[in-house]
């Protein structure tokens, strides 16, 4: 027989993690408006290794169409621009 207490907390971390999943797929979806959870997976080749976006440049929405993104070292603007068009996200300048 099941331990009702090991099952249910089984269950629970099992629902947790897919409801997780699915607020980061839902944040991902285009809507016409900016949202910085379209960047989440971008990594930049910074000194050689992928880092994520957000580690090395400061992101902002100041309009619904349009996310600023300000690197903290300008020598990284490049390769945060690489990235990006690697992503295949289908953002422009």
């Amino acid at each position: 027989m099941f331990k009702k207490e090991a099952f249910t907390g089984e269950l629970k971390a099992k629902t947790d993690k897919s409801l997780e999943s699915l607020r980061k797929d839902l944040g991902r979806v285009r809507t016409g408006r900016a949202s910085l959870a379209l960047l989440d997976g971008v990594r930049v080749n910074y000194y050689g290794a992928p880092t994520p976006l957000t580690q090395v440049a400061s992101l902002s929405i100041p309009d619904a169409r349009t996310i600023a993104i300000q690197p903290w070292d300008s020598k990284v603007a490049g390769e945060i621009e690489k990235a990006i068009q690697k992503s295949d996200l289908g953002l422009t300048r």
